[in-house]
């Protein structure tokens, strides 16, 4: 089922709160450089799911992980107190692992872009094995007066 335009709007308003209320209300010195990247909400408009990135190592991204564990009930407060909304959805954080999974196919392409560089080289310097024209032609006219 496909989203409503009402929780593509809540989605997009909850990204926008939380984006900003972690840039300038948070001052947990865990809390790394945090990108918001994405916000699912449920069609009952009751759960958030909110996708975020982390620049640096696991360890930063563990540490970020609990600041933002530890900062959900001030956000979920926030979303609630600037949408108006009846219910305040619940705030759910998870690590977008996208960035990691685009760099893993980065590597792959450069991987099979060095094997077709190989069977390129390898093709250049090739010559065809056996007959230079290996399909059978039809017998001359000349052969049959034999």
């Amino acid at each position: 089922m496909a989203d409503s335009p009402r929780s593509r709007r809540m989605a997009g308003r909850i990204r926008q709160i939380v984006a900003s209320y972690i840039e300038s209300q948070i001052k947990d010195p865990r809390l790394g450089m945090v990108t918001v990247t994405d916000v699912k909400i449920t069609g009952d408009l009751h759960d958030a799911s909110v996708y975020y990135t982390v620049l640096g190592d696991d360890v930063e991204r563990a540490d970020s992980a609990a600041a933002l564990e530890a900062a959900k009930g001030q956000i979920r407060s926030e979303v609630g107190r600037q949408t108006g909304v009846k219910f305040t959805p619940t705030v759910s954080f998870y690590l977008d692992e996208l960035p990691q999974s685009a760099q893993h196919i980065d590597e792959l392409l450069a991987l099979a872009r060095q094997a077709d560089a190989q069977v390129q080289q390898a093709r250049a310097h090739a010559v065809p094995a056996g007959d230079p024209d290996p399909y059978r032609k039809p017998r001359a006219a000349d052969d049959d007066d034999e």
